[in-house]
């Protein structure tokens, strides 16, 4: 390559960085005050101020989420094995990196689902909603419940904003995020799990059985209170 020569590609590879920079165009930086935050991005996608794509998605395996309860609690107050039917309803939405809810319908949600779409020729599940029945038997002097894990998948990629006119100096801006959300029961060889729990009552649960025994009381030393994720954050 003559000295000319050379001279003409050095000249193309800086003009082509200099149009670059015209456009716009910049990943999200560390954190500045004249810089954009990932949310700030995130809500103008939301709301349309910002025309987003989801670019390159990878859809990661399915593995089994955590178990959380779905259903009233059972507290058997008697003195004998207590059989009976249990409802339960479960439903299951997606976050990002960010702890983002992606709400079913909206526009993120509609963008990652286009991407995943075209990329491996299957919808995305924002959200899973699921219900059912079981019959359980809780022990005297203990508590029941019913609890479920969902099945689970990740989808990582990066997002790409274009405004119409400048924003924070530049049309364009890029940055990665994985979303987790629910996937259909038997991806990846992983199905959805529903079981009946139960646990030793604690002292001052005995002590409510035998203040509520002095008054009235549902059924035959049951009692049910209301569902409570906390009491089964842990898998088991």
């Amino acid at each position: 390559m003559t000295t000319n020569q050379t001279g003409l590609r050095m000249r193309m590879l800086a003009a082509g960085a200099a149009a670059a920079l015209a456009m716009g165009i910049a990943a999200v930086p560390a954190a500045a005050a004249d810089q954009p935050t990932t949310q700030q991005l995130m809500a103008d996608c939301a709301s349309g101020v910002g025309k987003c794509t989801f670019n390159d998605p990878v859809v990661r395996k399915a593995y089994l989420g955590n178990y959380r309860q779905v259903s009233h609690t059972l507290f058997n107050c008697s003195t004998s094995p207590a059989v009976q039917g249990m409802d339960w309803s479960d439903s299951v939405g997606s976050s990002d990196t960010l702890e983002v809810s992606v709400t079913v319908g909206g526009k993120i949600a509609g963008i990652v689902d286009a991407s995943v779409t075209a990329t491996y020729g299957h919808t995305w599940e924002a959200s899973h909603s699921e219900g059912g029945s079981l019959s359980m038997t809780v022990q005297p002097g203990e508590v029941g419940w019913i609890s479920r894990a969902q099945v689970m998948h990740q989808v990582s990629g990066t997002w790409q904003t274009h405004y119409d006119n400048p924003h924070w100096g530049h049309y364009y801006w890029y940055w990665k995020d994985t979303v987790t959300s629910p996937a259909p029961s038997g991806t990846d060889g992983v199905g959805n799990s529903v079981v009946v729990k139960s646990r030793p009552m604690t002292a001052a649960e005995k002590e409510s059985c035998t203040a509520t025994a002095r008054g009235p009381r549902p059924g035959p030393g049951l009692h049910r209170d209301q569902p409570s994720a906390a009491r089964d954050a842990v898998p088991s």
